[in-house]
């Protein structure tokens, strides 16, 4: 398959006449690799499939990368957007091989995507969004330049947002991420936002959030 990946079996199988799971896609950070948000699938709902994704581009020693993140002679930041559109129809493609691959509901997916994963799945769902339902968004925000060419003209009627951030991230400004619920909001994207006393990260209030969140929503 097209990614390297982390799989945990859904602990409750689903009792319905196609036998098929719901999906749960995790999406690292850069830097990072598929075992990171892997780290918790035990805590995340019975009846999921999780599947943790490694990002296709080495950064050599265990970690991995949406994409390229660069530093000019000013020491100005940034990003590959070529290699982040190509990561975003990698993913998407990816979910088309799981489908295949296991017995999973195609009309039950969400993403949970972290920093720059968060960034992608921003990307994939807007871009995609017959292929998601769910995205829990941390720790990122809506980068309109990796997203699909006229983007705002998807059906986003089955589309609903979990984003969250540390209110004193000092990777990507907090400012960056409050943007986006106006955007959604604007999409007419049901969606959640919260912020918590935190830096980049997942504190445990954000975790039991967005975890109480899946449950209410599935």
């Amino acid at each position: 398959m097209t990614l390297h990946h982390l799989v945990r079996e859904p602990k409750i199988k689903n009792p319905d006449a196609s036998g098929k799971n719901p999906l749960l896609l995790l999406l690292h950070g850069y830097g990072s690799n598929e075992e990171d948000l892997f780290s918790f699938a035990s805590e995340l709902p019975d009846h999921y499939y999780v599947i943790s994704a490694r990002a296709p581009y080495d950064l050599q020693y265990g970690s991995y990368a949406w994409y390229a993140i660069n530093f000019d002679a000013d020491e100005k930041k940034f990003s590959d957007l070529n290699q982040a559109r190509s990561s975003r129809d990698v993913i998407a493609n990816f979910i088309d091989e799981l489908i295949a691959n296991y017995p999973i509901d195609a009309n039950n997916i969400t993403l949970i995507g972290f920093s720059q994963g968060c960034i992608l799945s921003y990307a994939v769902a807007l871009s995609y969004p017959e292929k998601i339902q769910r995205v829990v968004a941390m720790s990122g925000y809506f980068n309109t330049e990796i997203a699909k060419d006229n983007f705002e003209n998807n059906d986003f009627s089955n589309l609903t947002f979990f984003a969250s951030h540390g209110s004193v991230d000092q990777v990507i400004p907090v400012d960056w991420a409050r943007k986006s619920k106006p955007l959604l909001d604007s999409l007419e994207i049901e969606n959640v936002y919260k912020e918590y006393p935190i830096g980049h990260g997942i504190s445990p209030q954000n975790f039991y959030d967005f975890k109480n969140w899946l449950e209410i929503i599935k």
